[in-house]
């Protein structure tokens, strides 16, 4: 479940990522009683459903014809810190999966990473960090690590020297590490270039020994937000990530 907005009295507009279809838009009656199948509560962000629905091509508005809770998420909408990621991932992917068609790996990417943010009891501060980083992979522009590494020889000694990784700058339009600074400006200096390095590292598991201050995580996010505009078509500024600012104390 990506996002819901009322339509009428009666109805609702659903936006799901489904594993079959990909991206798909509904138009779903709610029942003026909690006796219906289509519950209030299964149209929440991130919600993870089952459903039968009759798919026409051409149609915009896809028919649900049932819907039933798959897997339910208990922490993710009652512990206000997992409710903010909730709300800030619902609103990332609704922009960022815009036109996807099916893609079984990256629905099981999100999908797996959903339960697993549910299941964890702490630690999870860096999780949107990690989760954007590797979404990246699925949508074909996850950094190039083959040109991390530049080689110079020396003048006049025939020596070799690799460029440290501190040293090399982030080419966000070309998503590779280089030694010179691109000549566009979307790019990033060495200091910041460093950052991206360092979630390449990190995975779900392991984030947690990886240790940011909250002005560098917020820092981290507003590049990982540029590097998405710079490649998806219309990626517009987010309004929750406001509410993401003021999580964790350093």
């Amino acid at each position: 479940m990506l996002r819901s907005i009322r339509y009428g009295d009666s109805r609702v507009i659903v936006d799901m990522f489904t594993r079959e279809h990909g991206r798909l838009s509904f138009i779903v009656p709610l029942p003026k009683s909690g006796r219906g199948r289509m519950k209030r509560q299964y149209f929440q962000p991130l919600t993870l459903l089952s459903v039968s629905c009759d798919v026409r091509p051409l149609r915009q508005l896809q028919t649900l014809t049932d819907a039933a809770l798959q897997q339910p998420l208990p922490s993710l909408l009652t512990v206000p810190d997992k409710l903010a990621v909730a709300l800030f991932l619902s609103e990332f992917l609704y922009h960022a999966l815009k036109g996807e068609q099916s893609n079984a790996p990256l629905f099981d990417y999100v999908r797996s990473s959903i339960e697993w943010l549910d299941g964890c009891p702490d630690r999870y501060a860096n999780f949107h960090l990690v989760f954007l980083m590797r979404l990246s992979r699925f949508l074909g522009f996850y950094p190039n690590l083959q040109t991390h590494h530049v080689v110079s020889t020396v003048k006049g000694t025939g020596a070799t020297s690799a460029m440290a990784d501190n040293e090399s700058y982030f080419d966000l339009r070309a998503a590779t590490f280089c030694s010179d600074a691109p000549l566009h400006r979307d790019f990033l200096m060495p200091a910041e270039a460093a950052h991206i390095r360092q979630l390449m590292r990190m995975d779900f598991p392991t984030m947690h020994l990886f240790r940011l201050s909250r002005a560098q995580r917020n820092r981290i996010l507003e590049l990982l937000l540029l590097y998405y505009r710079l490649h998806l078509p219309d990626f517009p500024e987010l309004q929750s990530v406001g509410v993401l600012h003021d999580l964790y104390s350093d």
